[in-house]
């Protein structure tokens, strides 16, 4: 009986937890993308650095990495001209008067990619919307009650809440029997789920797609600066993998070698 309960619990609970959660879109980066990585460092030391430093990274390293030359890393990207290409990706901002502006110290984001997900990262940074109870002046879909504003506004511009398609206890999206369509109304005329989808309330300078793959530059090399040597080791990772397949036929023919001349059933 508590093996089956154990069971229960873990198959409902996923369900319930995709039931309640908002719908996310997938991501899947091209860590070969130099180009959207560039173009991603930008996007953060433009509009994020200000208040997210990223203090386990070097300029040098991801001007490296990212095949930007140092001169051209420096003047248009470091802002700061008192800051040196070598020195660590760290801000001005002191933790004391962060908690005075936002209730909180904005958080280091060199790992945020690797703790949170890609995914979620992705979602997160599309999915601020007006809220006039937050001080800000915004929620996000993803982070709900988050003391952020929205620092991208001027790309995105500002969405509002839009019914959306609501879900089922089994996670999947509740559809009319006799259309198919998904179901966004109760009976008396109210939504389901009243922030399930988002309408842009004012223009940015950018178009939803634009912006769209503006966000995924930005993850790519967020994700980047999480692991800036994931592309050496999965290279590595081959050449590990061809030296063990190579010693493990020379260690097969050394086993034949030395049971050869043992009998197999002595005796």
């Amino acid at each position: 009986m508590k093996r089956q309960l154990i069971a229960c619990l873990l198959l409902i609970g996923p369900a319930l937890a995709w039931a309640a959660g908002p719908d996310m879109d997938s991501i899947r980066l091209d860590r070969h993308d130099q180009a959207s990585q560039q173009r991603g460092a930008q996007l953060y030391m433009n509009y994020c650095m200000g208040c997210h430093s990223l203090e386990y990274s070097r300029y040098q390293r991801v001007a490296e990495d990212l095949g930007i030359p140092e001169d051209l890393f420096t003047e248009h990207l470091i802002l700061d001209p008192e800051i040196r290409i070598g020195e660590l990706m760290t801000n001005n901002m002191s933790r004391e008067d962060a908690k005075i502006w936002f209730g909180a110290a904005p958080p280091d984001l060199t790992l945020v990619a690797r703790s949170r997900g890609e995914t979620w990262l992705y979602n997160y940074l599309r999915g601020f919307y007006r809220d006039a109870s937050r001080p800000w002046g915004v929620n996000n879909s993803v982070f709900p009650d988050v003391g952020m504003p929205h620092v991208l506004a001027e790309l995105q511009g500002v969405q509002r809440c839009a019914p959306g398609a609501a879900r089922g206890a089994d996670g999947k999206v509740r559809r009319d029997p006799l259309t198919g369509e998904a179901v966004l109304y109760d009976d008396e005329g109210q939504p389901l789920n009243p922030c399930g989808s988002f309408e842009l309330e004012t223009e940015g300078s950018m178009k939803p797609a634009e912006f769209d793959e503006a966000m995924y530059d930005l993850v790519n090399f967020m994700a980047y600066v999480a692991e800036p040597a994931r592309l050496d080791r999965q290279r590595l990772g081959v050449y590990v993998l061809l030296f063990l397949g190579v010693l493990f036929v020379f260690a097969w023919l050394l086993n034949r070698e030395y049971w050869k001349d043992v009998p197999r059933n002595p005796s």
